[in-house]
């Protein structure tokens, strides 16, 4: 099996989607979206996808405005994840991603319009994409004539003209490197947590949820203020 990386290359885009849906759990439009979006973007940046050395030193970095499939596929496609920091998430709940050197803060931002994309949708799709998913109904046979017609759009979207997106050349603020942080163990669970996410008590480090704090995470609606032991 050819890598990743070469299917980038060779822009095959239909294996780059069976990779994707190995990584995302269904093929979908929007993770689609997130393929063509990104191939797109490093054409216009003349960038290839993240390889080791280029993941390590965070030498590409790709900027997410939305938290939905349209991410996944460009996890995928670029290399940049989450995990290796190449991914930064801006909660603006935009289709549209940034992709940046590092070494000189040069960009583009690629921005879809789903009102612009609606043409490519099957007849019948999005309304059972609202009632199987949205309204969360539908009958077994909806749902599996939905997951068609969704890998019929899917394969529409690997291959949308480079009109149907606004791109543009940007210029992004410098965003440090990730940097390595030392742990302290949490005087309560007795569980090492990440230096700069203690809170001290009367001297004594403790974990957010231990000490009762609020803290931040990302759910479905985006970035929200959490509260509240996660722990039995």
């Amino acid at each position: 099996m050819l890598t990743l990386n070469r299917l980038v290359e060779e822009r095959d885009t239909e294996a780059i989607l069976e990779y994707a849906r190995e990584f995302h759990g269904h093929a979908c439009p929007y993770l689609a979206l997130g393929i063509r979006a990104s191939l797109v973007a490093m054409e216009e940046l003349g960038v290839g996808r993240l390889d080791y050395s280029g993941s390590v030193d965070e030498s590409i970095l790709a900027i997410v405005e939305v938290n939905s499939c349209f991410t996944d596929g460009v996890q995928v496609t670029t290399g940049c994840t989450l995990g290796n920091n190449s991914l930064i998430y801006l909660d603006l709940g935009k289709t549209a991603l940034t992709l940046v050197r590092r070494s000189t803060w040069d960009g583009v931002r690629v921005y879809a319009d789903a009102e612009k994309l609606a043409k490519y949708y099957p007849p019948g799709a999005v309304e059972l994409f609202n009632k199987v998913v949205k309204e969360r109904k539908g009958t077994p046979e909806e749902r599996k004539r939905l997951w068609e017609l969704w890998e019929e759009a899917a394969m529409g979207m690997l291959h949308l003209p480079r009109e149907e997106f606004k791109i543009e050349r940007v210029r992004v603020p410098p965003i440090e490197q990730a940097p390595i942080f030392g742990s302290v163990r949490c005087s309560n669970c007795g569980e090492l947590v990440m230096e700069t996410r203690a809170v001290y008590v009367d001297g004594n480090p403790y974990c957010l949820n231990c000490a009762g704090e609020k803290y931040l995470g990302v759910i479905g609606r985006g970035i929200v203020e959490l509260n509240g032991r996660m722990r039995v």
